[in-house]
């Protein structure tokens, strides 16, 4: 990067936190801290629940999952409007109504001590290790950059987070993320533009999406029911329902987010417009990794897009054999380069003979340069059993240091460290919020004053951000982050979202059948999970139906006997 580059980096940051830190100033109470004084507008409380869904993984790993393998994880979004429905009607009316701070205080009304202390626990563990992954994420920007360690920078990047999350809280949290996402948007459309731009002359929009098309990579929607499909209509609207219903619905990072709204209607119009801008952007996310594939067909990309790992096979005895591998990829991509050329004008001809013929051919130059990848890989494995075989994280920071302009690359770097910055502190807030109030105050320091829950949810804030950045050290064995981040959230979400379920609507169920439900159920997921029985969304349904079977059974066996 230049040192334009790096001024835009540093003063687009320096702002946005500066600006979070003084409108949250002066925080004396935990409702303050935890809750913002229960003042912000929709439109403030949409914006936060969308930074904290939107962290670097979004911004890094979606576009390479796009050039890796289409469109086809939008679809995982498509349950979100219905759970919006739901979460409008139930959930937000309730814990606006309890005047609660955490979701699982509910809990305990309904059932009993026991079951609201499971269900926290739960939503500890979960969103503990999640938040340590997308810490990693803008670690891997950083040391891309500087050539360093990925090491020290997890502990930087984790380190400005804690501090501005520890003075400021959920307030200081809001705030940036408000402006966070500014900036987001405006940087998504710019690297949109950006990326049509750089294609050859003769490629326009309408061009690029044409051989995206042909090249299997707009494949948005797949109508067919495969339960070991990850990405499918069914999975997305089914399995995705029950994991953006529990995660919108029972995870405190986001009922956090909309418990600070002025009312109970200020928080139903915050979610809606979550709901309704989500999928589009996600959209756009992904549609900017497929016009970075067509930008490949011109260009020849990497063989591994992964640096730190090429570094690694580059200073091995196998060298000789990578370089030769490159050269291998270099030659199969110019052929590739021409038929992508010949596809273009049997395109403009639209000649059907041609087309198909030419998309034959392109097809099997991408196969080429696949199995030249797959020998690399094998290669960088023989050589290490450390090294990571997947680099869908760094095609997208990989084209933007090389290609885009100076000032942009500073800017969409940026947008991707505060996406990081907005979903890593939502998630510190809310796994400290949730140790205070489900468990400190309940179990350690029942009777103390206001200013001592408010020094405990610092010192929580801050043990918390230590942890995560524990988790982030070893975070690189796995794969692709935003799948990582979502089946990790489908181990757990399905049964918290279960009980929570259970308490709406099974008013007969009481607290005992619900813990040992959950308990079976949650053996039952991990179990499912690690012997491959079914695609990783269809886990968040599964969980949460079980659950509900399981805990009404319980309870009417206990009415029998």
């Amino acid at each position: 990067m230049s040192i334009l580059d790096w001024a835009v980096l540093a003063l687009t940051l320096l702002c946005i936190v500066s600006y979070g830190l003084w409108k949250s100033r002066g925080a004396k109470n935990i409702e303050g801290y935890l809750l913002a004084d229960k003042e912000l507008p929709w439109y403030q409380v949409g914006l936060s629940v969308m930074a904290t869904q939107a962290s670097a993984i979004t911004f890094l790993s979606a576009p390479g999952q796009a050039y890796s393998d289409g469109l086809r994880f939008v679809q995982f979004y498509f349950g979100l409007p219905l759970a919006t429905i739901v979460l409008c009607k139930t959930f937000i009316p309730i814990f606006r109504t309890l005047n609660v701070y955490t979701a699982y205080e509910y809990l305990e009304k309904r059932f009993d001590s026991k079951t609201r202390s499971l269900t926290a626990f739960l939503f500890l563990l979960q969103r503990g290790l999640s938040t340590g992954i997308t810490i990693y994420a803008p670690s891997i920007i950083l040391s891309t950059i500087l050539g360093i360690d990925i090491t020290y920078t997890t502990l930087f990047t984790g380190g400005i987070v804690i501090l501005y999350t520890v003075y400021g809280g959920t307030k200081a949290v809001s705030y940036t993320q408000m402006f966070q996402m500014g900036i987001i948007f405006s940087g998504l459309f710019v690297a949109g533009y950006m990326v049509v731009h750089l294609l050859p002359d003769q490629i326009g929009f309408i061009d690029a999406l044409h051989i995206a098309g042909k090249m299997n990579k707009l494949n948005a929607i797949d109508t067919t029911f495969d339960l070991n499909n990850r990405y499918n209509i069914w999975s997305g609207i089914i399995g995705g329902f029950f994991l953006q219903l529990s995660y919108f619905g029972t995870d405190q990072s986001q009922v956090g987010r909309y418990l600070t709204g002025k009312s109970t209607t200020e928080s139903r119009l915050g979610l809606v417009m979550n709901g309704l801008i989500k999928i589009p952007m996600q959209f756009l996310i992904l549609l900017i990794g497929t016009l970075v594939f067509v930008f490949y067909q011109y260009q020849t990309p990497p063989l591994f897009f992964n640096p730190t790992e090429v570094t690694r096979i580059e200073q091995s005895p196998y060298k000789d054999q990578y370089h030769e591998l490159e050269q291998q990829h270099r030659i199969a991509h110019q052929d590739k380069q021409t038929h992508a050329n010949d596809l273009l004008k049997a395109l403009d001809s639209k000649q059907t003979i041609a087309i198909d013929r030419a998309q034959y051919r392109l097809l099997q130059d991408e196969k080429q340069t696949t199995q030249i990848r797959e020998q690399a890989i094998e290669l960088m494995k023989k050589n290490s059993s450390k090294a990571d075989p997947n680099d869908t994280n760094y095609v997208f920071l990989s084209f933007v240091t090389k290609y885009l302009p100076h000032g942009m690359i500073g800017l969409l770097i940026a947008i991707i460290l505060l996406a990081s910055m907005g979903s890593t502190a939502s998630g510190m807030n809310s796994l400290a919020s949730t140790t205070v109030v489900d468990f400190y105050k309940r179990f350690v320091n029942t009777n103390a004053a206001p200013h001592t829950y408010l020094s405990a949810s610092r010192w929580y804030t801050v043990g918390w951000g230590f942890f995560c950045i524990g988790i982030a050290l070893y975070a690189n064995k796995l794969g692709n982050l935003i799948e990582a981040v979502n089946i990790l959230g489908s181990l757990f979400y399905g049964t918290i979202l279960g009980i929570f379920l259970v308490a709406f609507y099974l008013k007969k169920v009481k607290g005992t059948a619900v813990f040992y439900a959950a308990l079976f159920t949650e053996a039952f997921v991990i179990c499912a999970w690690m012997m491959d029985l079914m695609a990783f969304l269809w886990l968040n349904a599964i969980g949460c139906l079980l659950l509900m079977l399981l805990a009404w059974v319980i309870q009417s066996c206990k009415k029998t006997t």
